[in-house]
Order: structure tokens, then C-alpha cells, then sequence
């Protein structure tokens, strides 16, 4: 079957559980910080929080990308790496029954996870531990997918190991060899620290679409508004999406910027909303429409993903607000 979008990121687990505040005495932890953690923090967490585990999904960011656009009625695969463990088996599981295809290799460390504590307060407290994902590598790429789809979406975060941006570049360069569009999510202000030219030079090159939020577009470009960041983003052929929360966000290709709306809700979790925007704007682009149709899609989604617990859209809502249901 074809694919609109061919997803690569981390495979992260997401586990949330009910605690009390003397677990996170116990594990060393700070209260609503954010954790990335290493194996043995990992083993121990797990260990601690098995019992009070309240909800679990495939999750990362790519993931929550590739299943807003199958909540659209979109097609979707993604590509990472699980280990050989319940929580791989699980991840698989979760992402099939969400409706996206999982292109996952197994390898013999843990999978990632990202453990959400909450405690009484309602304070959340994260842990990240990237576990397998790390290991992807050219191999680990279905070629035979990646060639039936319609675009390609990659994170920043994938630009963190020297096998997952060998296995970034392989794709983009089978991308480019059948025509097929390459889209980037700058991921996050850490990833642009780190790889500032890199990502720089994929723009007007060969990346055809790039997602960041305020921030991340201010940071990468240099610019101090808004407006001129989404400009020097789309300065070079590259159509650049820039969210500006609750202000919508910005379109900008070859000069020319045009913002749109946020649509008005009242915020419950912004977890995931740049995700829901992607997946929004993806499901648009590779459906036939223009940019902005697209931008108000990905609003749309956005909107309504933060309108919600958790990073993921309500698949019933999401179906119908999608273009298709008009087809």
C-alpha cells in the first residue's frame, strides 16, 4: 500500500503513573523536572512505578506525528528501534492499533521509554531513556516503503548519533532519488544547539518542508521576530511552518510570510501540540492541499490535542474534522 508520510524517530514507550512524592525522594528525582536517565535509572524506575502505571502508548515524537496523520485517515509507517523486551512487544502493539505501520527492528538493549510521575499535586515529573533507539542504522530502513510514500518526515533528534544520521542521510538520499519530498521537525532548542549547520544546510537543499516552534525558528535563524525567522527559514525554496501557540503560526516560502490563526480552546495538556501541528500540516500536503489549508489543518489538530490529556488526538474527533470527510 502507499504512504502519505514515512516517519523516523526515536521509539519511546510513553508509561505514566500515579505516585507519591516520597517515590521521587526515593529515586533521586526533582519534582516536575525533566530526566533523561541511563540504563540503571531506567531498570530502577521501572521497577518502582510497575504497580502504579495508569496508561501506556507508543509514543516520541515522530510516533505522535505519524499517528495524528492516521487519526486524519491518513497512511502512515515508522521507523526506529525496540529491544527484545514487553515494553518493545507493547510499542508495536500500540502503533499497529493506532493504524500506523511499525517499522521496527529489535535489538538487544532496552527499549526507550518516557515515564510520566504524577503526583497528588498533579505535578509531572519525566524520565527519558532512549534506550535501542539510538542504534538505527541504514539497514534499519524499509526501503521498499520509503519508496511508495509520499513524503518522508524526520526529526532534529535523530542528528544525535552517528548511526541514526547515517541512517537519516541514506533515506533522504533514496527520498530525493524517487521524487519523493523530505520533511524536518527541528525537534527541539537543545538539537539546534548541537547541529546548527547541519540543519542550516539542509535548508533549500534537501529539505523541502521544516517544522519549529517560536523558539527554535528565532534560535536557528538568528533573528529576533517571529516574521523574520519564518522568512530566513523559507528564504531558500523551503516551505517553513513556525507555531506560535495560542498566536497560530507562520507560513512563510520565498519571502513571502502569511500567519495563521490559532482556533480558540481552552488548554487542558500541551504535550504534543507541535507533534498534532506536523501531523495536521503533513496529512494536508499529501492530500493535495496548499500550504495554508495545511497550516489550518495542523491548527486544528493542535488545537484540539491540547484540549486533551495526553499527546495523542481522539481518533473519532480527528476523522471528522479531516478534509476527507468532505470527499
Amino acid at each position: 500500500m502507499p504512504f502519505d508520510v514515512f516517519g523516523m524517530c526515536y521509539a519511546l514507550f510513553d508509561l505514566q503513573a500515579t505516585v507519591e512524592p516520597q517515590v521521587l525522594d526515593d529515586l533521586g528525582l526533582v519534582r516536575g523536572a525533566m530526566h533523561l536517565i541511563d540504563e540503571a535509572q531506567h531498570a530502577a524506575i521501572v521497577r518502582a512505578v510497575r504497580d502504579s502505571i495508569v496508561n501506556t502508548a507508543a509514543g516520541g515524537s515522530g510516533a505522535n506525528t505519524m499517528i495524528g496523520v492516521a487519526s486524519l485517515g491518513g497512511t502512515a509507517c515508522f521507523t526506529s528501534r525496540v529491544g527484545r523486551d514487553d515494553f518493545g512487544a507493547a510499542y508495536v502493539r500500540s502503533l499497529s492499533d493506532a493504524g500506523v505501520r511499525p517499522n521496527l527492528r529489535q535489538g538487544d538493549g532496552a527499549t526507550g521509554i518516557c515515564v510520566v510521575l504524577i503526583t497528588p499535586d498533579k505535578e509531572r515529573t519525566m524520565c527519558t531513556y532512549l534506550g535501542e533507539g539510538r542504534r538505527l542504522t541504514p539497514s534499519d530502513v524499509v526501503l521498499g516503503d520509503l519508496r511508495q510514500s509520499r513524503m518522508l518526515y524526520v526529526t532534529g533528534y535523530l542528528w544525535d548519533t552517528d548511526d541514526q544520521k547515517a541512517a537519516v542521510i541514506a533515506a533522504v538520499a533514496e527520498a530525493r532519488r524517487f521524487g519523493i519530498r523530505v520533511a524536518l521537525s527541528l525537534a527541539d532548542r537543545f538539537c539546534i544547539d548541537r547541529h546548527r549547520d547541519d540543519f542550516t544546510g539542509l535548508l533549500g537543499g534537501d529539505v523541502d518542508v521544516v517544522f519549529g516552534n517560536e523558539d527554535e525558528a528565532l534560535l536557528l535563524s538568528g533573528e529576533s521576530e517571529p516574521a523574520a525567522a519564518a522568512t530566513a527559514l523559507g528564504a531558500r525554496g523551503t516551505l517553513a511552518f513556525v507555531t506560535l501557540g495560542a498566536n497560530g503560526a507562520l507560513v512563510s516560502r520565498g519571502g513571502d510570510v502569511t500567519q495563521v490563526p490559532a482556533v480558540a480552546v481552552e488548554p487542558v495538556d500541551t504535550t504534543g501540540a507541535g507533534d498534532a501541528f506536523a501531523a495536521g500540516a503533513l496529512f494536508g500536503l499529501t492530500h493535495g492541499h496548499d500550504a495554508l489549508e495545511a497550516a489550518r489543518l495542523g491548527s486544528a489538530l493542535a488545537a484540539h490535542v491540547v484540549s486533551r490529556m495526553g499527546p495523542r488526538p481522539d481518533a473519532e474527533i480527528a476523522r471528522k474534522m479531516s478534509p476527507r470527510c468532505a470527499e
